[in-house]
């Protein structure tokens, strides 16, 4: 077995609202359920509902900004800027900006659709 695995073919969560996620590594990935690495694109005017993650997601943008609503205060992100949320807090993510946010999202344990929380709209 080799000591590295490089990924190639990231695998690709099926969306409804324009977001492109590419999970690199995680457990839609490889079955790893302590942390997932994911290349994200947020579209201009995206946004997700509010959800209250069973881990903390770290967020790195590397192009465009990112707006946060987090335990009721917004925080927005720029370029080369990064964020730590705590598992258990109520957030937003949103993207309300003229131009895509592309950005590195780590979870840690890893981003399940069932430990996410997401409230109803």
């Amino acid at each position: 077995m080799a000591a590295y695995k490089i990924q190639k073919n990231p695998f690709v969560v099926p969306t409804t609202d324009g977001k492109l996620i590419e999970e690199h590594f995680g457990k839609a990935t490889d079955g790893n359920t302590a942390i997932s690495i994911a290349h994200m694109e947020a579209p201009p005017g995206w946004s997700e509902p509010f959800q209250k993650p069973e881990f903390d997601e770290y967020t790195y943008i590397i192009s465009g900004k990112k707006q946060f609503i987090i335990e009721g205060e917004t925080v927005i992100l720029e370029q080369g800027q990064s964020i730590k949320i705590k598992k258990n807090s109520r957030v937003q993510y949103s993207n309300p900006f003229n131009e895509p946010c592309i950005y590195l999202a780590i979870c840690t344990p890893a981003f399940t659709i069932e430990n996410v929380n997401r409230e109803e709209k």
